[in-house]
């Protein structure tokens, strides 16, 4: 019971995710510099595709869909990790929602919450 509650939980948060974070893809595919750059590369479009990579490994549609959802999760982790200590500290400046609350805080809860969900996730099905 916990693990089919906790197998929804995540796909409902790289759903949302997605469906957020497309948004955001769109409007810097259409406007440009809405996003920070990561090597040239608009940081939104790699968080978009790190929650893609999350959703398509843990609906299992390939065969090592553990180390996808990890290379998914880690490195969108850590650069969500990295604009909200930015935003904090005043060296990085991250899109933010209507109501003000930068979206880097929102991509840390998300990833910090997939990588949780799906470490209790491994747990209870041990």
């Amino acid at each position: 019971m916990l693990s089919k509650f906790l197998y929804t939980l995540i796909l409902l948060l790289c759903f949302v995710g997605l469906y957020g974070t497309f948004g955001l893809v769109r409007n810097e595919y259409l406007n440009g510099d809405v996003c920070p750059k990561i090597l040239s590369i608009p940081a939104c479009y790699i968080i978009f595709i790190c929650f893609a990579a999350a959703l398509i490994s843990h609906l299992n549609l390939i065969k090592d869909r553990s180390i996808l959802f990890w290379i998914g999760v880690l490195p969108a982790l850590s650069i969500a990790s990295y604009g909200s200590l930015g935003e904090l500290v005043g060296f990085a400046s991250c899109p933010k929602t209507s109501g003000g609350i930068p979206m880097c805080f929102i991509s840390f809860g998300f990833f910090g919450s997939l990588a949780l969900l799906k470490l209790l996730l491994r747990r209870s099905n041990h």
